[in-house]
């Protein structure tokens, strides 16, 4: 079972824990009812007049408080049994009065607790207790011949004897039935509270965990990218010189040991640039910055070298006066020139000069890579190469263009904006 409120919360039923201790909490009332009507019959205190026989007394007084049993699973039909209980054990004259009182009670904060409808709950709450004030004051009325002036014989106050007692009564009962419906109206909306904050938790928690999912990924695409970045691109280059010293071997040596030395550079310089790179996924974020320092734009005549290596005519240029890069954004060019170069050297079929061009204008920094190979990159163009470099770019705000040339060749373009801490030219 479960209980809706009027914006839709449904609040979880008593669980069966719950269930077990309001059938403790009711057969214990019912036995100090029974207890506390044994000791009004023993005193002899009828103050609600003349009692109906042992009986009934005793089915009234189980009559009120055993209904608690029930308090949580059916909190509106307990309410109104108690109550009705309650009036007619107090019409009976039943001299066990301050248990049931307490039981009434208790169904009132019950309904206001887990009633299912809150509209409901609340007009069947001031329904009791209108009914319970309109029981009291047929009460005053049926007793108020029989009662005498003698028990106010001592009486001095300036309000009427009789008045003073009805006020009172009429003050204990406001006292008695608002804070049953106060605590009612609290303990619903604590649980209310309680099943916000536990949402908000859950939201929270599913929150960090993607964002951890999503730092996995990015860490992942990262790593991913560095490999390509620095592997494909020096292995591409071993492999050109590689055939290279095949076709050279025996004709030429004195070229094939060109070749070998070069291969063997390649390959220092790869295991150089892989043990970089390792140190940067390894280190924090301060020792990374560091780490990741050895590439730049500034270091482009070495990629440009390899590609000279390799048999490629490359030669790089650099237009407009040179100023400090950001090292990520320096970095970023360097990483598309390099795997530009890789890209010519593995997909560029005929290659025979490669350009590379480096652009300072007033407000962005241009890079571009052009070769005269017969454009064969157009399956991979959603490569990782590609990929990694659509990233980097994107990271900073740049543009990539990457296509064929319209007289042959292949085009690589990137401009990244200057950030506004970059040097100006004079």
């Amino acid at each position: 079972m479960s209980t809706e409120t009027g914006d839709g919360w449904r609040r979880p039923g008593p669980t069966a824990e719950q269930q077990r201790l309001d059938r403790y909490a009711g057969l214990g009332a019912t036995a100090l009812a029974l207890l506390s009507l044994t000791l009004a019959r023993s005193t002899g205190t009828f103050l609600l007049g003349p009692p109906p026989s042992g009986l009934e007394q005793v089915l009234w007084t189980v009559a009120v408080p055993l209904p608690l049993i029930w308090r949580r699973r059916f909190p509106a039909a307990t309410t109104l049994v108690i109550a009705a209980a309650f009036i007619g054990s107090q019409a009976r004259a039943v001299p066990e009065w301050q248990l049931s009182q307490w039981a009434l009670f208790g169904a009132l904060y019950t309904l206001g607790a887990w009633g299912p409808d809150r509209r409901l709950s609340r007009r069947l709450r001031l329904g009791v207790i209108g009914a319970m004030f309109g029981w009291l004051g047929i009460s005053y009325a049926l007793r108020y011949a029989d009662l005498r002036a003698e028990p106010f014989a001592d009486a001095i106050g300036p309000v009427p004897p009789m008045l003073a007692a009805m006020i009172a009564g009429v003050l204990v009962n406001i006292l008695f039935f608002g804070f049953a419906y106060f605590i009612g109206e609290t303990a619903w909306l604590a649980a209310c509270r309680q099943h916000e904050l536990a949402r908000q938790a859950e939201q929270l928690r599913r929150s960090q965990a993607e964002t951890r999912e999503h730092a996995v990924v990015g860490e992942r695409v990262r790593i991913a990218r560095e490999l390509h970045d620095v592997v494909a691109h020096h292995v591409s280059v071993m492999g050109v010189q590689a055939s290279a010293c095949r076709r050279v071997f025996d004709k030429d040596p004195a070229k094939a040991r060109v070749a070998l030395t070069a291969i063997e550079e390649t390959a220092r310089t790869a295991v150089e640039e892989l043990r970089r790179m390792l140190g940067v996924l390894r280190a924090s974020d301060g020792d990374s910055e560091r780490a990741a320092r050895a590439a730049g734009i500034d270091q482009l005549d070495a990629v440009v070298e390899r590609a000279r290596e390799s048999g490629l005519r490359a030669t790089l240029g650099v237009y407009g006066e040179p100023r400090p890069l950001p090292e990520s954004l320096s970095q970023a060019a360097y990483r598309v020139v390099q795997e530009a170069t890789t890209n010519a050297l593995k997909h560029a079929t005929g290659a025979s000069l490669l350009d590379v061009r480096v652009r300072y204008l007033a407000h962005e920094v241009e890079v571009e890579v052009t070769d005269d190979g017969r454009a064969t990159r157009a399956a991979n163009a959603d490569g990782l190469g590609l990929i990694g470099m659509r990233e980097r770019v994107h990271t900073h705000g740049g543009e990539l263009t990457a296509g064929p040339r319209t007289g042959g060749g292949w085009r690589v373009r990137v401009r990244f904006p200057l950030p506004v801490t970059a040097g100006r030219p004079a």
